[in-house]
């Protein structure tokens, strides 16, 4: 299929908005499923894991095809939930459009900020469309007004529901000026019923006017006829949501099957194609190096997911460039980590990288395969053949190699300690945990360096759950889990000056000599900057980028009580060498031991990490309720009441959130739901 009819797009949302709901519905309207998949009775498509199905939530991403109208979606279902942004992050790298769901009774919630923020740090293109209109309170209005506000975007809103709350049968069609009713899952097309003549007819004007304002053919015609025709209407709605200037704005009920086929048109008529975006950017070298999405140019592809499968590993991959079939040779670079997996390739180290043979490339339809004999420029299938590949990898020809930029990992705030069962079990928990970390690199392994125990990390209790689950259901390890922790940092209060270090060593052989001057001071700008004021070649270039590296080292475990130390600025002011004993050896230990004892003089605090929580309580548990949270150290940041309940959001230290979930049900018998959002670090009082 040509490159300029595929869609590659992904669903977001916050949790619970109907986001798996949303992508069975298209899957069923498109004829790639025949049966519409439930999350209640853990029927899904994409939600095929059994903690996906026993939880009711998506977990991991899932990529599925489908055609409309000629064109091909590829479609990847994200998780909604915090702990799993990662997810949601590696797959934004490589889609070029996407559908944000919206509740229509909540509007934007939290996690619909968080995943917007990170569309916008992706550059994706998107459409919106307004869910749940079927439900009692659901308020288009209000859902619109919500975006405006906490999204900063103008919606084109190009749809009016017919009907309210139970009553909700269909739209009006703004665009093409028709009304789209449902009767036993089947779309009726009809005219704009007399009863909504005139909301309508002022909703398109007002639509109109807002898209004349922001599209040059659109003003031209609209100053003219005071009015914007349905081609050029599209036209210009197409050309603002690749720009990014307008959020169309669609609507409907997904459960009831309502709005989805008008969303599918939404997709391929606003949505951009990989031919639409602009070439990817890599680097080689130092160099800078672009790829255009041409199947005929150099192949180019990045490993954004690697998942178990019967067949062995498989990385799923987005080609960017150029078509790669099996038995092709490709360049591993940028991701590439020691892994264990079965697969058909031959390997060989070049140069520091590593050359790999493609097996197979299939069709991946979430986790099930069909082998195909290519993949072109545009495309997502997964790849059997890689062994050494993460997520995160470069797949490229050896004649044009390329390392395209990679989803950076969230940095783990939750620990707990695992311990295989039985003796006979640690060397294959030590071999799942890898595996664990090659499939997700938002989860990290380390052994404490005082108690010997494995640390496994990641992004919040839910998340560990589920990957001590993995390690019990997919690799057989029983294990005990210890509590969990969270990540505590250390940081700079008051520097000091003038912090000078010797290093000497003879032992015989040849000695060891650097001295250096150091100064230490906060850095609440960033996490850590390096700097040098010597003049006059007293220390050389590369012996200072050896203490740089030695002051990077001394920073991963701090002086209170052995965390990682943040918000810090090491300065190079003086130092010596000798002529013969100096090396960029002897000035890393300088500068790694250096620091250590400059920061050991310094007023240093322990800071631990924030979350923003969003509670949703009855109003009569509003007292206890903001109790408990007071109770927790939480601050709270305001209160806001819909529907006979009342939505508090405050910030509460991590720490304090273990068994919150249990806590808010009894205190609410349980009707309360809270959700959570990063926040960032604060002192510990």
């Amino acid at each position: 299929m040509r490159t300029g009819l595929l869609r590659n797009i992904s669903v977001l949302a916050h949790v619970d908005a109907g986001k798996t709901t949303v992508t069975e519905r298209i899957l069923y309207a498109t004829g790639a499923t025949y049966k519409r998949g439930e999350v209640h009775e853990g029927t899904t498509t994409t939600d095929f894991d059994p903690q996906e199905r026993d939880r009711g939530i998506t977990i991991f991403s899932a990529a599925v095809s489908c055609t409309w109208d000629g064109h091909r979606i590829t479609l990847i279902d994200t998780p909604g939930h915090v702990d799993f942004t990662d997810e949601v992050d590696r797959s934004l790298r490589v889609i070029d459009g996407a559908v944000v769901v919206f509740d229509g009774v909540a509007g934007v919630q939290p996690q619909s900020e968080t995943v917007w923020r990170q569309a916008d740090r992706h550059g994706v293109a998107r459409i919106a469309f307004v869910n749940k209109l079927d439900r009692s309170g659901a308020d288009l209005d209000a859902a619109v007004a919500s975006i405006r506000e906490k999204l900063h975007k103008t919606p084109l809103v190009v749809q009016l529901p017919i009907g309210a709350e139970e009553g909700f049968v269909g739209v009006v069609d703004l665009v093409r000026w028709r009304s789209l009713t449902w009767v036993d899952d089947r779309m009726v097309v009809a005219p704009v019923p007399d009863e909504l003549i005139e909301r309508a007819t002022r909703a398109r004007h007002e639509l109109a006017e807002a898209v004349a304002a922001r599209h040059e053919a659109a003003f031209a015609e609209f100053v003219e006829t005071s009015t914007v025709s349905p081609a050029t209407m599209q036209a210009a709605l197409r050309e603002l949501t690749l720009t990014g200037e307008g959020l169309v704005v669609l609507c409907g009920a997904a459960y009831r099957n309502r709005g989805i086929e008008p969303l599918l048109d939404a997709v391929v008529a606003y949505l951009p194609s990989p031919v639409d975006v602009p070439p990817v950017r890599g680097e080689w070298h130092g160099d800078e190096v672009t790829r255009a999405a041409d199947p005929d140019a150099p192949f180019a592809a990045l490993v954004f997911k690697v998942v178990p499968a019967a067949t062995g590993r498989v990385a799923v991959v987005r080609v960017y460039s150029g078509t790669v079939r099996p038995g092709d040779t490709v360049l591993v670079s940028g991701g590439a980590g020691s892994a264990s997996g079965s697969g058909s390739a031959s390997r060989a180290s070049v140069g520091g990288l590593v050359r790999e043979r493609i097996g197979r490339i299939l069709h991946v339809q979430a986790n099930r395969y069909s082998e195909v004999p290519s993949a072109r420029a545009g495309e997502i299938v997964a790849l059997v053949g890689p062994k050494t590949v993460r997520a995160g990898a470069t797949l490229s020809t050896p004649d044009a190699p390329v390392v395209l930029e990679a989803p950076v990992p969230t940095e783990p705030v939750v620990s707990v300690a695992v311990e295989a069962r039985r003796r006979t079990d640690q060397s294959r928990l030590a071999t799942a945990l890898a595996r664990l970390v090659d499939e997700d690199p938002s989860l990290s392994v380390r052994t404490d360096a005082e108690t010997g125990q494995t640390l496994l990390s990641g992004l919040g209790e839910l998340h560990l759950e589920v990957a001590v689950e993995r390690l019990r259901q997919a690799h057989a390890v029983e294990v005990t889990v210890g509590a969990p922790q969270v990540a505590y940092r250390e940081t700079v209060v008051t520097g000091v000056t003038g912090v000078v270090y010797r290093h000497v060593k003879q032992d015989g052989g040849a000695g060891q000599f650097a001295h250096v001057v150091l100064d230490v001071a906060p850095y609440p700008e960033g996490e850590f900057v390096f700097e040098s004021n010597v003049v006059g070649g007293r220390v050389p270039a590369p012996f200072i980028k050896a203490v740089e590296a030695g002051c990077r080292e001394a920073l991963l475990d701090g002086p209170l009580r052995g965390a990682p130390v943040t918000g810090v600025r090491v300065t190079l002011t003086d130092g010596m060498t000798h002529v013969k004993d100096s090396s960029e050896l002897a000035f890393h230990t300088a500068g790694r031991l250096g620091l250590r004892e400059a920061l050991r003089r310094c007023a240093m605090a322990v800071l631990e990490p924030i979350v923003e929580v969003t509670a949703t309580v009855p109003e009569e548990y509003l007292g206890a309720v903001l109790g408990d949270l007071s109770a927790r150290r939480g601050r709270i940041g305001g209160s806001t009441a819909r529907a006979g309940t009342v939505v508090v959001t405050a910030t509460v230290p991590l720490a304090e959130l273990f068994g919150y979930a249990t806590r808010l049900r009894s205190r609410t018998q349980g009707r309360g739901t809270f959700t959570t959002r990063p926040a960032g670090y604060a002192r510990v009082p």
